[in-house]
């Protein structure tokens, strides 16, 4: 009876090559951007020259590679990883936490949420109770994919009105972060998220006009209508932090915005999660 040897990670050559072809530049583009000649990287990206720690993270921004990878590549170099990756209660965490509080409370009577590099949720305001109002039990159990929430039948999507259109605008959202990160846990949700029933044709009657892809979602208050817009953390140097977003969204119509002040009139925010 043979047993299997655990497989070798990549050289970090070969993964320096994954992410440039991930980002679609050629040798020449990537040496050019990184100021380095093209032979180097070639014999970096082939092993025939092991790269510094500084080359390795300075390939590494040029390549735009997010903070969790890189402390792969550092590792695959031979080198150890430098960025932590801290919970997000972590009291070095706690200018950071404080911010996100301020930015979902003073966002109502409009709703907001935290999400984490999969989607799912870390914290939400109160409005966004409104749209979690009537999805299944079992969907709310953490942790709790808000693609997920959005667009399975038991979730959100009866009640979204234009789902054709939503379905289309996350699906090229996801799958753009999923070029970005070659992350394949978004890979898997894209994959399930695209299995749930639905009509999946372009969307017809769209409104070209519009800036933004709306949400339109059916509330106890009646129909409401939304854009949305993603915050993230400005030179983050942990990963946590690096892959935590802000979720906020703005009324595209004036009866949305007339609804959803009368909410808010006499109530005090506070937020969830």
């Amino acid at each position: 009876m043979h047993t299997a040897l655990p497989s070798s990670p990549p050289p970090v050559g070969a993964l320096l090559r994954e992410w440039r072809q991930r980002r679609r530049l050629s040798q020449l583009d990537l040496a050019t951007g990184a100021d380095i000649s093209t032979r180097h990287l070639s014999y970096v990206e082939t092993g025939r020259a092991a790269p510094s720690r500084a080359m390795v993270l300075h390939l590494a921004e040029a390549l735009d590679v997010p903070l969790r990878e890189r402390n792969s590549l550092l590792t695959a170099a031979g080198f150890a990883p430098l960025y932590r990756e801290r919970a997000l209660d972590d009291p070095a965490l706690k200018a950071a936490r404080d911010a996100v509080e301020l930015v979902l409370r003073a966002h109502e009577p409009h709703p907001a949420l935290a999400v984490d590099r999969h989607w799912n949720l870390l914290a939400h305001n109160r409005p966004m109770l409104l749209l979690l109002d009537g999805i299944a039990p079992q969907l709310l159990e953490p942790p709790v994919n808000v693609l997920r929430l959005s667009l399975h039948p038991q979730g959100a999507a009866p009640k979204i009105v234009n789902l054709n259109a939503w379905r289309t605008h996350l699906f090229a959202r996801l799958r753009t972060q999923v070029l970005a990160s070659g992350d394949p846990v978004l890979a898997a949700l894209l994959d399930e998220l695209q299995a749930y029933p639905g009509d999946d044709s372009p969307p017809g009657g769209a409104d070209w006009s519009a800036v933004a892809v709306p949400l339109q979602i059916r509330s106890s208050l009646g129909v409401l209508s939304f854009i949305s817009t993603t915050t993230v953390f400005g030179t983050p140097v942990d990963i946590t932090l690096s892959e935590l977003a802000l979720e906020t969204f703005f009324p595209s119509d004036a009866e949305t915005a007339q609804l959803l002040r009368r909410l808010g009139d006499g109530q005090t925010g506070r937020t969830g999660g």
